[in-house]
């Protein structure tokens, strides 16, 4: 029997081929889920949903011309769903729990997956074990980024809950990107998620439909003359941009990471502080981030007044009813933080700033491009091209919005969900915001050489949206 071989896309080559010794490209992620769950039942649920996506019973065979995806007929669901014990974290005998899933999860975060098999894993701890987690199962997922994109992944991971819808037959993949400019950029995407980082329905989404649909052939001349120009000016500040600020976050990575997260914040709060100050969800979370880096800075001796650093923020590139398809469809654009703001209101506001600064923006659409162009590449080149992204910031930092209801997973409940971004080139720091069931968690994974206790930055946000809370608070009452 003949196999089923597709031509992988130019974009997901270059994430297969962006892998390195001190950073691998995957997507890894954690669900509590309480009452445990069983191994067994586990494989039966991936075995009858997970596989209907054909990308996760499919290989990935490099050529000449890049890579293929071919059905591997060596598929065994031992292989991809498997047992997990965790150990006792050196140093704390008899300690389980949360510290060592958190080791784990690092050293699972730096071993490669089996590359003669489809590029993914599973795997399940039956009983987290600890006083406060008795009778809790943790599902730690690890899967490649040539796969899919968060958006595309989340909604893959939703199909494998209770009642969770499996994928359409057909269209499980977009059109290979040789069509990129045309799907980015002419078609109408007024759903495009640029509401990731507080752009939605501005910016490029309402040029974009203006270009794709002028109501006059003279609106139509003016409006591509207007994206002509921002095109230009985006191609200059991105290729001038200046590298980013020097701290102790940046520098040449090792072979190991450390995983963090924090307690969750209520979603509700978030919104009362946003619009007590006039700011969005986002700006709100993202004064935070940059607050906690900046005290942590500190408090290890260093200098931030007056600092900023970068962070690389995907952009998704695909319109949300089309979240179940597979690939990646994202841009990236970099974010500044003003990590030497001290003053929380004054930060939160220089953050509102860079925010409004990104609207309208092609930068999203031509790193996407960049990409694209790389994955054709060989691996030096491409290597070198990609490494621009690494010496313009120090930080990859993701907000994905989760279901807005608890998810059931075989009759339990998922208590938490986590996730980790994969970090390119020689950035050491991802930083990961999830809201899930009216709550906001942060997740961080660093390189141990450059950030050895990430607790020392995550312990810090809580407090600095205190901090905004308490202010928000102080304002005077109006009816």
């Amino acid at each position: 029997m003949s196999q089923a071989i597709e031509r992988m896309s130019k974009v997901d080559t270059a994430w297969l081929r962006m892998d390195t010794e001190s950073n691998l490209m995957m997507i890894v992620g954690v669900w509590y889920i309480r009452p445990s769950i069983t191994l067994e039942a586990l494989k039966e649920r991936v075995q009858a949903r997970l596989l209907q996506y054909t990308r996760f019973h499919q290989r990935v065979v490099e050529d000449a011309l890049g890579a293929q995806w071919v059905d591997d007929e060596d598929f065994d669901i031992d292989r991809h769903v498997v047992a997990e014990v965790l150990m006792p974290v050196r140093g704390k005998p008899g300690q389980v729990g949360q510290d060592a899933l958190k080791a784990r999860v690092a050293e699972l975060a730096m071993e490669p997956l089996n590359a003669a098999h489809p590029l993914w894993q599973f795997h399940l701890i039956e009983d987290l074990g600890g006083d406060e987690e008795q009778g809790c199962s943790g599902l730690i997922m690890r899967i490649h980024h040539c796969i899919g994109d968060g958006i595309a992944l989340t909604s893959v991971m939703m199909s494998i809950t209770d009642g969770g819808r499996t994928p359409p037959k057909r269209q499980q993949q977009p059109r290979d990107d040789k069509d990129w400019l045309t799907d980015s950029l002419l078609r109408p995407m007024a759903d495009l998620a640029i509401k990731a980082i507080g752009a939605a329905g501005s910016g490029v989404a309402k040029s974009v439909e203006a270009w794709g649909h002028p109501h006059h052939p003279l609106d139509a001349s003016v409006d591509m003359a207007r994206m002509g120009y921002q095109a230009v000016n985006d191609v200059a500040a991105f290729a001038f941009m200046p590298d980013d600020s020097h701290t102790q976050l940046k520098g040449k990575p090792g072979k190991r990471k450390c995983v963090a997260w924090s307690n969750d914040l209520p979603l509700d709060a978030v919104k009362a502080v946003g619009k007590g100050l006039g700011a969005s969800i986002n700006d709100v979370l993202l004064s935070c981030v940059a607050g906690a880096i900046g005290s942590y800075l500190q408090s290890k001796g260093e200098d931030v007044a007056g600092k900023e650093i970068r962070a690389m923020v995907p952009v998704n590139l695909r319109p949300l009813a089309n979240s179940y398809q597979l690939g990646n469809r994202f841009g990236l654009v970099p974010l500044v933080l003003p990590i030497g703001i001290d003053n929380p209101i004054e930060r939160l506001y220089a953050v509102k700033a860079r925010m409004n600064e990104l609207k309208g923006s092609f930068q999203p659409v031509l790193a996407f491009g960049l990409l694209a162009v790389a994955g054709l590449l060989i691996k030096p080149v491409q290597t070198a091209m990609l490494n621009i992204f690494a010496k313009k910031a120090t930080a990859v930092m993701t907000n994905v919005p989760g279901p807005t209801q608890p998810l059931q997973m075989l009759g339990s409940q998922v208590e938490r969900l986590m996730f980790w971004v994969p970090q390119s080139g020689d950035i050491g720091v991802g930083v990961s915001i999830l809201t899930y069931a009216g709550r906001v968690q942060f997740g961080l994974i660093t390189d141990s050489t450059l950030c050895p206790d990430p607790e020392g930055i995550i312990d810090r946000f809580e407090p600095e949206f205190n901090k905004l809370l308490l202010l928000t608070m102080m304002l005077p009452w109006v009816e």
